[in-house]
């Protein structure tokens, strides 16, 4: 089964200039815990996860060996929240992501889920995003459709 079988085409995106709390709001209200980046041209640049929008609220390993009272304080770590809503997705996202091609075997990109620990992969043609394949579509194409 090909991915272009599964993969959900036309997916939300965003920019590279947006604000973490406009992509971290993208993915609340669309139940998604990753979103791919773009440029002006759809050329995928980058992918922000949720968990990409938490960890500047955590200290560093350095910060929090010389001081480890104030590395849990979770009061200030919340009020940082409001700074780090600010901030823009380039400084979090990750350049370069995985991807896929409509044209590969949904069991290539399970594979890739499975080495990588990944939820979803972005689907791209000629570097331009075109959809993306999770690993509920995976399971659906791979139990449903294909009635195993």
């Amino acid at each position: 089964m090909k991915i272009s079988e599964v993969m959900t085409t036309s997916p939300i995106a965003c920019k590279a200039d947006d604000t973490i709390r406009f992509v971290a709001k993208k993915m609340v209200m669309r139940r998604c815990g990753s979103i791919p980046v773009i440029d002006n041209d759809n050329k995928l640049i980058g992918i922000v996860t949720i968990r990409d929008t938490m960890m500047p609220l955590y200290p560093n390993f350095g910060e929090y060996v010389h001081d480890s009272v104030h590395g849990r304080d979770f009061e200030e770590m919340e009020e940082n929240y409001k700074r780090v809503l600010c901030m823009k997705v380039k400084e979090v996202m990750t350049p370069d992501p995985l991807t896929v091609s409509k044209d590969d075997s949904i069991l290539k990109a399970a594979s890739y889920m499975g080495l990588r620990n990944l939820r979803r992969i972005p689907v791209t043609e000629d570097g331009k995003l075109i959809g993306m394949v999770s690993i509920g579509d995976i399971a659906r194409g791979l139990y449903i459709h294909q009635g195993i």
